[in-house]
Formats: C-alpha cells, structure tokens, sequence
C-alpha cells in the first residue's frame, strides 16, 4: 500500500507518518521508485503501537524509540520488554531524601518481603509508593501505611489477571501495546471505579443510610 493508504488506514496523518519515518519510529517501506514505497501489515501495526506510546502513554520520541528497540531485540526477554515500557510510561518521581523517606522505604521492603513479590529497587512504583508513604507521613497521617496490606491484597490478583491477559498475546507488538494501554486506561478505570465505590461506602458508612439491599 502506498503512504496515503497507510494513513486511510491507521488514521495517522501522511505528515506524521513521514515524521515517524524521519526519527526511526517507523521502518522504511520497500522502495518501489526513487521517489515512492510501499508499506505492509507490519508498518500498519508498528504505527498503532506508536500511537498508544505517544498519543495514549505520553511518551516523547525518545522513549518511543527506546520500547520500540527492546520490543524489536529478540533477545530481550518479555518480561524485560514490559519493564521498559512501564519505566518509560511512569518515569522517576521527584524524590525528597529525609527520614520519612527512609522509613517509607523500608515499611514498603517489608511489604514486598512478606508478600514474596519479585521486585527490583529501581522499579518506578516501588519509587513512586515510597514518596507517597513519605508525604503521608510528613502531613501527619498514618492512614495510608495503615492500609498499605490491604491495598496490596486488593491489587495482586488484579495484577495477575492483567499481565496474563497481556501475554497471553501471541505478537510482541501487541503485548506492549496492551501494557500500554492497560497500563495508562488501566489505573485511570481503577481511579474512576474506586471513586464510585467510595460513594457508595459513604452513604452506608457514613451518612447513616442503609445499605442497598443485596441482588
């Protein structure tokens, strides 16, 4: 197919598609005259994994470029592939160095010890909890590290789920377009429905209103 097609077809601008080709995001298309190529399912797909990068995860082209070469090394490890994708989609929080920060860091270690995750120290969320249980700290309130089992407990069955349904892909494209996409629409729809459920929390547990009856 030519580029316009490719464009019809994707719903990526010509323009963009030049560009994407332009910083290598893109692979050349086989050259069919000086000044034309042609382009297959492969660039159709490569370009739907570049949009949910950029457009959906918010990437910038260097981390686009960064995933799209461990996705194209085959001697990266899935698993290694999907830890790059999520670095690059949730980056490093700013980080204060204090002693909340320090107990922060530890309550977390032993969350992961007694829970047996496999988690490496440099893992973004690990980053991102510690300075969340660091800043619950400094405003004066335990709430959160008190709850940090049972967030855990609620999340690790959902995390299974959702990296099995991801590799239960048979194309390493759309293994890490799906951990974009659930990564970044993922939290958002946990976000939204924990929202309504604490609605509903409220009006039982504290607005004195009866529980809606079961079924």
């Amino acid at each position: 197919m030519r580029v316009a097609e490719l464009s019809r077809r994707t719903g990526v601008s010509v323009a963009s598609i030049k560009y994407y080709l332009r910083e290598g995001l893109l692979p050349p298309g086989e050259r069919t005259s000086p000044n034309q190529a042609s382009y297959g399912e492969e660039h159709v797909r490569r370009l739907r994994l570049v949009r949910a990068l950029i457009d959906v995860g918010g990437l910038s082209v260097a981390g686009t470029r960064d995933v799209l070469a461990a996705v194209d090394a085959d001697d990266v490890a899935l698993h290694h592939v999907l830890g790059a994708t999520q670095d690059a989609l949730l980056g490093e929080p700013a980080a204060t160095d204090d002693d909340a920060t320090e107990r922060a860091g530890k309550l977390l270690d032993d969350l992961v010890a007694r829970r047996g995750w496999r988690v490496t120290p440099t893992n973004p969320g690990r980053r991102a909890v510690v300075e969340i249980l660091a800043t619950s700290e400094r405003l004066g309130t335990d709430v959160l590290a008190g709850l940090l089992d049972t967030y855990a407990e609620t999340l690790e069955p959902l995390a299974r789920r959702e990296v099995g349904a991801v590799v239960a892909r048979s194309d390493r494209e759309d293994v890490v377009e799906s951990a974009v996409l659930g990564t970044v629409l993922g939290a958002g729809l946990i976000s939204a429905l924990r929202t309504m459920a604490h609605e509903s929390a409220s009006a039982e547990l504290a607005s004195g209103a009866a529980p809606p009856p079961e079924g």
